[in-house]
């Protein structure tokens, strides 16, 4: 079994509105001009994929997709994104048990080795940092992180942010509530990371005390200029959020059964009464999904409830946007 052997803390380099050859793996790496960059060819790509038009964006190239935990959505989404602008994929689903990392190969050299393959590695990982440590290992082509442990999942917060401003027309001067797990969500830490770019915004943190933010986070993000407002009961909601932002209880996370079921017995549940009572009728309903625990079924019909409509398509829009754009063929 591969072991990650160093953490080696590589300077993350800035984007600049330049993305040609460069990782991917923290939205600390982007500005709010990057992000508007991302978001002009999201539109492109999205007429692309929905009017189904063929594209060579990426012809003649090849993406790995190495995902060391399991995923559909993510997984599928680069997948997709790739072969909609006619490139090819090499697919690595759970590499513990089906590579050469099963024999004993360290983690970095099945970076180099897939790096000799592909023009870009695509990297879902249960350790946080492993995909700092990939972007080490890999010299020539850039690294995307789907994911890595605790701590972000830069390309879901992409497509979170598009899919506000999509809605909304911009990204500053608004309040969200944010649902569920802050301590262990990196689709939290990351849009948190997003939100914290634009001035003006206010967020509520809605969960159970055991699952809140750690003091560091919650200092860190402030010290970024997002307002930051934690509470622990659905009675202090406000009706004047735009979105509310809801995470299922990560029990990958948890040592035992038994402290997940403490945890999940606490957290909150969108339902019908809920929106009726506290959401306005402008307001968006997201969730980066799966849906566990999270959202009943009885809200799917709400022209509010976003996730398995326009969120969910956004991540295939602005995973192509960032691909080509990193891949130096926008």
């Amino acid at each position: 079994m591969s072991q990650i052997t160093s953490y080696l803390h590589k300077e993350l380099l800035t984007i600049d509105t330049d993305f040609v050859g460069k990782d991917i793996i923290s939205l600390d790496q982007f500005s709010t001009k990057d992000l508007h960059k991302v978001f002009d060819l999201t539109q492109q790509m999205k007429w692309i994929a929905t009017n189904n038009v063929p594209s060579q964006t990426l012809a003649g190239m090849v993406v790995s997709l190495l995902f060391f935990e399991p995923s559909s959505r993510t997984f599928a989404s680069f997948a997709a994104a790739v072969r909609r602008m006619g490139g090819q994929t090499i697919d690595i689903l759970n590499p513990k048990t089906s590579a050469s990392i099963y024999k004993g190969e360290t983690f970095e050299d099945t970076i180099r080795v897939l790096e000799a393959y592909s023009d870009a590695i695509v990297l879902r990982h249960h350790i946080t940092g492993a995909a700092s440590i990939a972007s080490e290992a890999a010299e020539f082509i850039p690294v995307v992180n789907a994911g890595d442990g605790e701590n972000e999942h830069p390309t879901q917060t992409l497509l979170d942010l598009y899919t506000v401003y999509e809605h909304f027309g911009r990204l500053d001067n608004l309040t969200g509530l944010l649902a569920g797990d802050p301590l262990h969500s990196r689709t939290l830490h990351s849009l948190l990371r997003g939100l914290s770019l634009f001035a003006g915004n206010t967020v509520y943190i809605l969960s159970p005390e055991q699952l809140r933010l750690t003091r560091d986070d919650f200092l860190y993000f402030r010290s970024r200029g997002l307002e930051i407002i934690e509470i622990t009961s659905e009675k202090d909601i406000p009706r004047r959020c735009q979105f509310w932002y809801w995470t299922r209880i990560q029990k990958e996370r948890f040592a035992t059964q038994e402290e997940y079921n403490a945890a999940v017995a606490e957290t909150f549940i969108v339902t019908p009464r809920l929106l009726s009572e506290y959401a306005s009728e402008e307001m968006i309903l997201m969730d980066p999904l799966p849906r566990v625990g999270t959202i009943d079924p009885a809200v799917d019909r709400d022209k509010r409830a976003v996730y398995l409509r326009s969120q969910i398509r956004n991540g295939l829009y602005t995973r192509m946007a960032l691909l080509a754009l990193i891949l130096g063929r926008a």
